[in-house]
């Protein structure tokens, strides 16, 4: 026998035993059902109040919405109270997971590792999560950790919402996203696009090249001022249309979103005319920018809760060094009636609060302030939702309750179209058909 014939011949052996042992080998097991009952059900896409509605589950998908209580044979059964209002998983479009702004913030980089602000993230992923929001897209951070962040949620090593993540912004030398603002010339140095600072076109492909290569989902740059790096405007524009558009044009090849971060109206001017896919804050937006906006599809995310907040922290003696609490002061007043502004001109507006600035944990009081600028409930719940799903680009995946997509699941203990301030009393929450928090199954 030649040995390329008994190579034949051993080859057939191993296919028929590899045959039999599949065939004698036990069916994987079908995908758990779940039967979620709920009270009522918020209709985002058809924005109607239901009645009672059986959510069905299998796995980590939703199978099917049913109308009434129902039963499946076999299926684990949750009931909530009948006053609860079921609605999609929340979705907050502007979140920075693994830091936290303090008193104490300014001096704590220069003794903290990236270990410390991974492990802190974990506790605000958590807080996060309970809080109803089971997507973020994170934008910022100091050193890729949100990455691992969000590789450890996908992992089921710990709790959290479902990250899509920009890793650090890209900025220019000496703007917002220059981390280095405010050392002394010894340790400040000369961050490079590898940092995530650029200073031409060509720097944009090399950062945006690398965001690739560290794995992250989308890109944030910083085109205007900022309010809480140590430099002295909060709205001059710091980056070229050039420029811009190069990090566009890079990213787009790599299958990436841009947000950006812009105060000032000349700034927003220019991320729009790049092309980028969503304004943030947008506090001095002028008419002509929204004009714009709209011609160009771009969405706003307004994040009026940050404004508030530093604002209230800039009259508190210390909390920040002078040169920001100007700032914050500057910009607070004025973020949310730009945003009431910009609803009334039909800007597309998605749910984003700047997580980070103020408590995590504390997301939802992003809704009130969204009503107080003269939104309808139900439009401020759709950005969380609908709307921040097609930002994402994960409209099949989110955004309603609607079968083949995830089974996330929230709930609050009443009609929130009534008052929307029930979105900060969230007490059920469940994320791929996990229940993280049940306070109607608690002891």
């Amino acid at each position: 026998m030649t040995l390329r014939l008994a190579a034949a011949i051993a080859a057939v052996f191993a296919v028929s035993a590899a045959a039999v042992s599949a065939a004698d080998a036990p069916a994987p097991a079908a995908p758990a059902l779940t039967v979620l009952q709920c009270g009522h059900l918020l209709d985002v896409v058809a924005g109607k109040m239901l009645g009672a509605t059986t959510v069905v589950i299998e796995g980590n998908r939703i199978k099917e919405v049913a109308a009434g209580l129902q039963d499946r044979p076999g299926a684990t059964k949750i009931t909530l109270p009948p006053a609860s209002t079921c609605l999609p998983g929340l979705i907050d479009s502007h979140t920075h997971l693994t830091g936290q702004t303090s008193p104490t913030g300014y001096s704590d980089q220069f003794r903290w590792n990236v270990a410390d602000y991974a492990i802190r993230s974990t506790v605000y992923a958590k807080r996060t999560l309970l809080a109803g929001f089971t997507t973020v897209r994170n934008l910022g951070d100091t050193a890729n950790e949100s990455v691992a962040l969000r590789n450890a949620i996908n992992a089921g090593v710990v709790p959290g919402p479902r990250i899509f993540t920009a890793g650090e912004p890209i900025g220019s030398t000496g703007g917002h996203a220059d981390p280095t603002d405010g050392y002394r010339q010894d340790l400040a140095g000369d961050p490079s696009p590898k940092d995530g600072i650029i200073n031409s076109p060509e720097d944009a492909w090399k950062a945006v090249r690398q965001h690739y290569k560290q794995g992250d989902d989308l890109i944030k740059i910083m085109p205007s001022g900022g309010v809480l790096d140590e430099s002295a405007s909060a709205d001059n524009p710091q980056m070229t249309i050039e420029e811009i558009k190069a990090v566009v044009a890079a990213a787009h090849d790599y299958g990436f979103a841009v947000a950006a971060h812009a105060h000032g109206a000349e700034a927003i001017r220019r991320a729009v005319i790049g092309g980028v896919d969503s304004i943030e804050h947008g506090t001095f937006m002028s008419d002509e920018d929204m004009k714009l906006m709209k011609q160009h599809g771009t969405w706003y995310v307004p994040t009026i809760i940050a404004g508030k907040y530093v604002q209230e922290m800039a009259d508190k003696p210390g909390y920040y060094p002078p040169q920001v609490a100007a700032k914050a002061r500057q910009v607070g007043p004025i973020i949310q009636a730009t945003a009431g502004k910009a609803y009334k001109a039909g800007v597309k507006i998605a749910f984003g609060t700047d997580a980070a600035v103020y408590p995590h944990g504390q997301n939802a009081r992003e809704f009130e302030y969204m009503v107080q600028a003269g939104m309808p409930p139900l439009y401020a719940i759709q950005a969380a939702t609908t709307h921040a799903a097609e930002l994402l680009k994960q409209d099949k995946n989110l955004g309603s309750i609607s079968a083949g997509k995830y089974a996330d699941v929230v709930a609050v203990p009443g009609n929130p179209l009534d008052d929307i301030a029930l979105m900060q009393k969230v007490d059920f929450v469940m994320k791929d058909g996990k229940v993280y928090k049940d306070a109607a199954a608690a002891p």
